[in-house]
């Protein structure tokens, strides 16, 4: 039993037996959820700091924040914020990266920008292992691939980036500038797959966007194949839910809002092998678990397209604006904006892409909405100089973590 968790379902609800997820379930199915990941309750305190303060762009100022994760390491983050700050209170935004990605990422800070130019607070964060949370202070590393560990341990590694998102929203939450009310996520690959759990148990988040991902499968098919410490372990914890994808996105239904947007063509995550009527299947079953078709998850696909984070295209920002409803944006404004294709801005502000992906048919050929975002380097996007993040180093990076969770009784 994890320390902390002291609620149990209410006697006279029936517990949830795979065939049907009445409303009253649902808080202690989450809970059981969080369990299953070792998710602490409560979730740890922030202690969140202000680092320092920078304006990365016209119209958008940005801060170098840290906040607290499990067993009392650190998150570090860019919190990007609209300048001057609208009236009224903002939308808040997380981005949940990929394999290999961190706040560095080219897709994280121009998502940064974009949305914040939108009117929004958008936090990046690096995912353990990465960036400042390296401990060569590396990116693309995927360095907690390297883990070697049983499934309890691979249990814990999910855990663990899904409290981070979790922490995420609580630092949007507390922040005065937004509306608690309003904070939705996207996740891209592996966050598609962090999102996709965390969404259906974190009832804080208004609205979530799951891209290059989201197609969750029956035993022994993708998912539980995939990378064993981050995705297939977690996936296969879950088991005890009966029909896994089914269960989730009736949990999401319960919380609120989710897109599914997705390349028809994208081999990284078996996108060719999970067509349309796969998606209509799994609503279908969803929403016999429900007892209804309210709320269920919509689903976009682009022919001919592989792996993107297409929270930077035009048709995820108009769903995202329905949601969210952006101070400086409209569905008329989102029109009307203009395009770039990314392998072009990247050329021309000198942004490095991961070469897998800066291909046509993946990242290099997403037509981003264009604002104008220039290319942030490592100095402009890191919390800490050198010299302090070697002082800090023992409460940021992954080995301190993988040490205090092995010691975990």
């Amino acid at each position: 039993m994890v320390a902390g968790f002291t609620a149990t379902a209410p006697a006279a609800e029936k517990e949830f037996d795979g065939t049907s997820l009445a409303p009253a379930q649902v808080p202690a199915l989450r809970e059981k959820i969080r369990r299953n990941f070792f998710i602490p309750a409560p979730l740890p305190e922030l202690r969140a700091e202000t680092h320092r303060r920078f304006a990365p762009m016209p119209g958008v100022k940005a801060e170098a924040v840290t906040y607290a994760s499990q067993f009392g390491l650190r998150v570090p983050a860019i919190l990007y914020l609209p300048d001057p700050l609208p009236s009224g209170k903002l939308p808040g935004f997380i981005v949940v990266n990929g394999h290999g990605g961190d706040k560095y990422s080219w897709y994280a800070f121009y998502t940064g920008l974009l949305y914040a130019k939108a009117g929004a607070a958008v936090l990046t964060f690096d995912p353990m292992g990465e960036g400042e949370r390296n401990r060569q202070h590396k990116s693309g590393t995927r360095a907690h691939d390297t883990i070697k560990g049983d499934a309890e341990l691979g249990r814990r590694v999910g855990g663990l980036l899904m409290t981070d998102v979790m922490q995420a929203v609580s630092y949007l939450a507390a922040r005065p500038e937004v509306d608690s009310k309003r904070i939705g996520a996207g996740g891209y690959s592996l966050g598609s797959f962090i999102l996709s759990i965390t969404g259906a148990i974190e009832p804080r988040l208004k609205a979530c966007v799951l891209v290059g991902g989201g197609n969750l499968d029956a035993p022994g098919e993708y998912w539980d194949k995939s990378k064993p410490m981050c995705q297939a372990y977690p996936y296969q914890s879950l088991n005890f839910l009966g029909d896994r994808p089914a269960v989730i996105y009736a949990l999401h239904a319960a919380r609120g809002p989710v897109l599914l947007w997705n390349g028809l063509a994208d081999s990284v995550v078996n996108m060719p092998n999970t067509p349309p009527p796969f998606f209509d299947d799994l609503r279908a079953r969803a929403a016999r678990l429900r007892g209804a078709t309210n709320g269920l998850f919509e689903a976009g696909f682009e022919r001919g397209i592989s792996h993107r984070p297409f929270f930077v295209t035009r048709p995820v920002a108009l769903w995202l604006e329905r949601q969210l409803d952006f101070p400086h944006w409209t569905a008329a404004s989102i029109a009307k904006l203009p395009e770039i294709k990314i392998s072009e801005w990247a050329k021309a502000h000198d942004v490095a892409m991961d070469k897998l992906y800066a291909t046509e048919q993946r990242e290099g050929g997403a037509p981003a909405l264009d604002v104008g975002a220039p290319g942030l380097s490592r100095d402009d996007l890191s919390v800490f100089t050198m010299e302090e993040w070697e002082r800090r180093k023992a409460t940021l990076i992954q080995e301190s973590w993988l040490e205090a969770a092995r010691k975990v009784p």
